[in-house]
């Protein structure tokens, strides 16, 4: 493995990009969720919340003034047009703190999980892209083991990037539908190769 490999890991919802993130925190990665990233923007940076507050209103305000992310989500994931003005406010503040978070480690293994991450200037960062797909069946499933409704899966669905261009841009794809011994061995084989790309 390149002693300076950086992996940008992508995938849909449901997808299990956060439990192949955990795997690769337990080979001594550095890693970096960009869904938690938003959710501290969302909870304690001002200038967000304040721009969040006035493009959408009292409705998604909370305690303090922190943004109430499921009545933020579900604005967004019914209306292109708020979800592309969300993201608007959103993504360049998140690419900012991924890069000043990538421009302090020292790690020799980091990682970003982001699902908006191909076609972001961030990807140019990363040595490689990994992206975790899965069939949408097992998608819904796992969305609504943990209590999804069907209608917030299918808008969540509706709302993922296409896949063609992340197929293109990914160095890895990582097919995580089946039993996890599967992806663990395509993990492997993938991690490999980190930096020989």
């Amino acid at each position: 493995m390149n002693p300076s490999c950086r992996i940008g890991l992508t995938g849909d919802v449901g997808s299990g990009k956060s439990k192949v993130l955990g795997w690769l925190a337990g080979r001594g990665a550095a890693v970096l969720d960009a869904d938690q990233v938003v959710h501290r923007l969302l909870a304690e940076d001002e200038a967000t919340m304040a721009a969040v507050g006035r493009r959408f209103g009292p409705a998604v305000l909370g305690a303090g003034g922190a943004i109430d992310r499921a009545a933020l989500a579900a604005e967004v994931f019914q209306n292109d047009e708020a979800r592309r003005d969300l993201e608007a406010i959103l993504h360049p503040a998140v690419r900012a703190w991924i890069g000043a978070w990538m421009d302090r480690q020292t790690a020799p293994l980091q990682v970003v999980e982001a699902i908006y991450l191909v076609g972001s200037p961030l990807a140019e960062r990363f040595e490689q892209i990994w992206l975790v797909v899965a069939d949408s069946e097992e998608r819904r499933k796992r969305l609504a083991s943990r209590g999804w409704s069907q209608e917030a899966i299918a808008a969540r669905m509706a709302a993922a990037p296409p896949l063609a261009p992340r197929l293109a841009a990914a160095t890895q794809v990582i097919d995580n539908s089946g039993a996890w011994a599967a992806t663990d061995t395509q993990l492997e084989r993938a991690l490999a190769h980190c930096g020989k790309t």
